[in-house]
């Protein structure tokens, strides 16, 4: 008897569209977010390279990073993206972190309903990419890591203008943090809503205080 493997290739263009998506190219005004550095570094906790990267990393690891990664992943496994769209909003610990997530949603969608000729409704972004990301050709784990250093990108420049970093330096930090992106995403592509929990307090309280910050030069 002969048996007959039938493979298919991977589409090659999947990881290009999804680059396309999370470039700071694509209109979601990211680059006027901080996620609250903008208060720490007005307060001296995050100062140099060192204290970026901690902050960063906690973030990454026990706050929105990661229930931003869980929210992506149960929505790339065909969760339903209205009731993760009504918990990601009701989890956003301030009203500059549910407008963050909200606004950048918002513009995601009014891109992709460009992009796609059809009209969308608007949703917090991680969830925004979930529904774009369904049909992409890649492994779950993979769009999470993407998803996840594009957020961490968008940081990085904030901190080389805030804090101020140079860019090699700004570059080794972000290159410090792949093996922990890597990690997380790893962990959030077979993660329940069950394992959501965010426990980046400071952050989240920066986040609050800058809302009263007499000179902003971000929204967040």
């Amino acid at each position: 008897m002969i048996t007959i493997i039938i493979m298919t290739m991977p589409d090659p263009t999947a990881p290009l569209s999804l680059m396309q998506w999370l470039s700071p190219a694509f209109p979601t005004g990211a680059f006027a977010y901080s996620h609250g550095l903008e208060q720490a570094v007005a307060v001296g906790e995050v100062r140099d390279a060192e204290s970026f990267a901690q902050w960063l990393g906690d973030v990454l690891e026990h706050g929105a990073g990661w229930g931003d990664a869980v929210l992506l992943g149960c929505g790339l496994r065909g969760g339903d993206l209205a009731e993760l769209d009504a918990l990601g909003r009701a989890m956003a610990g301030s009203a500059e972190r549910l407008r963050e997530t909200v606004e950048q949603g918002t513009a995601f969608t009014l891109a992709q309903a460009g992009l796609r000729g059809e009209k969308l409704p608007a949703r917090i972004l991680p969830v925004a990419v979930a529904e774009a990301a369904r049909e992409l050709d890649m492994p779950t784990e993979q769009i999470i890591a993407l998803f996840q250093h594009s957020f961490a990108s968008n940081l990085v420049s904030a901190a080389v203008r805030l804090v101020p970093l140079g860019q090699i330096a700004g570059q080794r930090v972000l290159a410090g943090l792949h093996d922990k992106i890597a990690e997380i995403s790893a962990r959030a592509a077979s993660a329940e809503l069950t394992d959501l929990s965010l426990s980046a307090f400071r952050a989240e309280i920066g986040a609050m205080k800058h809302e009263t910050l007499d000179v902003r030069l971000f929204k967040t």
